[in-house]
């Protein structure tokens, strides 16, 4: 496994675990290793628990790659970030997000397509800050959004680019749970225990119909994106 993310297996869940020493940057290195240890997961059957380094789960895409100018590594991170977000939402095993941190833009977005998402009660920051630092929400966030924030809080998180803490993320749909740091490796447990209880074929067969609605427009989103990024990104002649 790529040494940006560690998988450990342990009776039935297959903990991942993001740390690139910094932001957690959804660069195409972590999104490789998380693809990869997605498949290493459904292989094993296994409940999933992504989480992240202590204080930040993820600062999202790589910035780095946009100010380098790279289009075709721009444009491989924009589409590997968006067809993760439709992986997440249809993975055939439950999956837990223990939100460590900080999780913004991109993170946000992997944090809203957990079937299961436990943050910090303080000291966290939980935000879609694209319109702050001059970007449009992609359609694919947009969509990610729609399926799991609060109606009212789509334009306050969307278009205004709130940033909620603990507490308030609670009531946007951001989080179902929130803890306090100490207090995170008991609530995953009991989670863990809650879904392992769950009929696994019941369990993915219902996921998928319920989601069905959101996927197929996430896919058309994701393609809307992608034309849209091809047009932006395309090397100048």
């Amino acid at each position: 496994m790529d040494t940006l993310l560690n998988y450990e297996l342990n009776a039935g869940v297959a903990t991942l675990t993001m740390d690139d020493g910094k932001a957690n940057v959804m660069s195409v290195r972590m999104l490789d290793a998380l693809n990869a240890a997605l498949d290493r997961a459904e292989a094993d059957k296994a409940i999933v628990v992504l989480t992240g380094r202590a204080g930040m789960f993820s600062g999202g895409f790589d910035l780095s790659v946009f100010k380098k100018g790279d289009s075709a590594e721009t444009l491989k991170m924009l589409a590997a970030g968006a067809r993760l977000s439709h992986r997440l939402l249809s993975h055939p095993q439950p999956i837990v997000v223990a939100c460590s941190g900080h999780a913004v833009a991109m993170g946000f977005f992997v944090l809203l397509c957990a079937d299961v998402r436990i943050g910090l009660k303080q000291g966290a920051v939980f935000q879609a800050n694209e319109v702050a630092i001059g970007m449009t929400l992609p359609y694919f966030a947009i969509e990610v959004c729609k399926q799991r924030l609060a109606p009212a809080h789509l334009t306050q998180a969307g278009i205004t680019a709130q940033a909620y803490g603990g507490e308030a993320a609670l009531a946007a749909g951001i989080l179902d749970e929130a803890v306090a740091p100490e207090a995170m490796a008991s609530a995953v447990q009991a989670q863990v225990a809650r879904l392992q209880k769950l009929t696994p074929a019941a369990f993915t067969a219902t996921k998928l119909r319920l989601r069905h609605a959101a996927l197929q427009a996430l896919s058309q989103g994701i393609d809307q994106d992608i034309a849209d990024w091809g047009q932006r990104f395309a090397p100048q002649a």
